[in-house]
């Protein structure tokens, strides 16, 4: 890897982690179009049990509660994870060619 290509790397990783650390504290408290359309089409479907557990549901840590500092954990780890699994997909695609 070049290092231009490092640092465009590094660049891209700063400014989501960035984003990420100030996205909870800008968000909306009011639902999503997803979930406002389907209150308008079924009332008590968010009220039923999800067909799949989520590991953060909302965005959030589940023992630290709906806070905006359990938003920007939930959102840093899933950068991370998403960062991981884009680069080992990269490392073995490059490995093919």
């Amino acid at each position: 890897m070049s290092i231009k290509d490092k640092k465009l790397l590094i660049i891209g990783l700063t400014i989501a982690i960035v984003i990420g650390i100030l996205a909870p504290f800008f968000a909306s408290t009011n639902p999503d179009g997803l979930e406002s359309t389907a209150e308008k089409l079924n009332p008590n479907v968010l009220e039923s049990e999800p067909f799949i557990n989520s590991i953060m549901p909302d965005y959030n840590i589940p023992g630290l509660g709906e806070t905006p500092f359990s938003g920007v954990i939930a959102i840093f780890i899933g950068i991370i994870i998403v960062f991981a699994l884009a680069y080992g997909i990269g490392i073995l695609l490059k490995k093919r060619s």
